[in-house]
């Protein structure tokens, strides 16, 4: 089962990168939790805390695919160094100036945020002239999909353990030059050298041009709005079965869940066209959260939790395979960019939604909301089934000119095809 993640990581360069681009994205992945519990140790409100950590959201929501587009135009050590390089040191200035005036810690966190590299988007630009072929880049899709849910496992529990051998300020400061770190083991590396994107045709749209990326982003911003309403909706449940560690227990078997889902489908070829094989995906996504309604004992809802995040890791690997189909040429860092921040908020929305839901209507409608932004987003790629078919932008998947500097042609791959 493991043999084709094994044929990806003995690839050269492959370790490295994912490796880097994992702790590069430490950062990202801890920064909710930390700011939170430094505001906390400031003597900050909880209503402050959640508004620096919404603004660092929404900031690198915003940064994300405008960071992506400038990689595909110079480059990425020239374009990913220098915004991890300041993302930190903004990270840093809130770290030591604190939450004593409140426009310069709104700054600080802005900026950290809308300058965070967009090195996932990278790493998915560097595959396909890395590992040669299809195959292995559909697989290394999936594993990263599987590493992504244990960074976000292993962030929090990092957060935890800094702030208690150190303090939160030191989880900030710490995190964050390990952040600086991961992005400069990638961008010295010479795949991330040597990759340059593919001629573009100037359009102010970009990557948006695309109508199958616009499908796509579509139908994740519903998926988005699934999980993050899950994270609101699980609160009044574990208050009424056991409190926090309920809680945690049933954010951790999401992810779990997941990790066991994208490992099981990144370990195997699958047949067909990948928008078909990603509307049963989304299907199964949103069967899966149905049970979540009802609402048993601590132990079952936990079962259930790991049910629910099974399908997540496969959509999201088969969504990337996607992207790469419809990335207008010379844009595919940005249109993985795109994706990362259409999912962000979504589950921006999704909790924002599920809280005056829950307060209404308890945690059983509350759960209810991710079931129904499944469906929604299943109707989405239904009513959009031809566009995603159809790829505008070339033939198949491909290590080709967009990621191939000796711009080899591959058997079996289009040489046309951006990514």
């Amino acid at each position: 089962m493991g043999s084709g993640y094994l044929e990806v990581l003995r690839a050269r360069h492959a370790v490295r990168l994912l490796a880097g681009t994992l702790v590069g994205r430490l950062p990202n992945a801890t920064a909710p939790i930390a700011i939170v519990l430094f505001v906390r140790a400031e003597g900050g409100s909880y209503s402050l805390a959640g508004a620096l950590a919404a603004v660092y959201g929404v900031a690198n929501a915003v940064g994300q695919p405008v960071l992506g587009r400038l990689v595909d135009l110079y480059g990425q050590p020239r374009v990913q160094l220098p915004a991890a390089v300041l993302s930190a040191s903004a990270m840093a200035g809130f770290a030591f100036a604190g939450t004593g005036t409140a426009v310069v810690a709104y700054l600080a966190v802005g900026a950290a945020g809308l300058l965070t590299p967009p090195l996932e988007g990278g790493l998915r630009a560097l595959w396909p002239g890395v590992l040669r072929g299809e195959d292995r880049v559909h697989t290394a899709y999936a594993m990263d999909a599987v590493a992504q849910e244990v960074m976000f496992t292993v962030g929090p529990l990092l957060v935890t353990v800094c702030v208690s051998v150190w303090s939160p300020q030191a989880a900030l400061l710490v995190l964050n030059v390990l952040g600086v770190l991961g992005a400069l083991s990638v961008v010295v590396s010479p795949p991330s050298r040597a990759w340059r994107s593919a001629p573009r045709e100037a359009h102010w749209l970009g990557a948006l041009r695309s109508g199958g990326l616009l499908a796509l982003l579509g139908a994740f911003l519903f998926v988005g709005m699934a999980l993050g309403s899950i994270t609101v909706a699980s609160v009044p449940y574990a208050d009424e079965h056991g409190g926090d560690a309920v809680y945690g227990w049933l954010m951790a078997a999401l992810g779990l869940g997941a990790l066991v889902g994208g490992a099981v489908y990144g370990a195997r070829q699958w047949a067909g066209e990948p928008a078909r094989r990603l509307r049963v995906l989304v299907a199964a996504l949103a069967v899966c959260y149905l049970p979540l309604m009802l609402m048993p004992s601590a132990v079952g809802m936990v079962l259930l939790a790991v049910v629910a995040g099974v399908f997540l890791a496969p959509c999201i690997a088969c969504a990337f395979v996607l992207v790469d189909v419809h990335a207008p040429r010379g844009t595919v860092t940005e249109a993985f960019s795109w994706l990362v921040t259409t999912f962000t908020v979504g589950a921006s929305v999704g909790t924002g939604l599920a809280g005056p839901v829950v307060e209404h209507g308890g945690a059983l409608w509350g759960f209810a909301l991710p079931g129904a932004a499944g469906c929604v987003s299943l109707l989405v790629l239904a009513g959009t089934g031809r566009v995603l078919a159809a790829p505008a932008w070339g033939a198949v998947v491909a290590a080709s000119s967009e990621n191939d500097p000796n711009r080899a042609v591959e058997p079996r791959f289009s040489s046309g095809h951006q990514a």
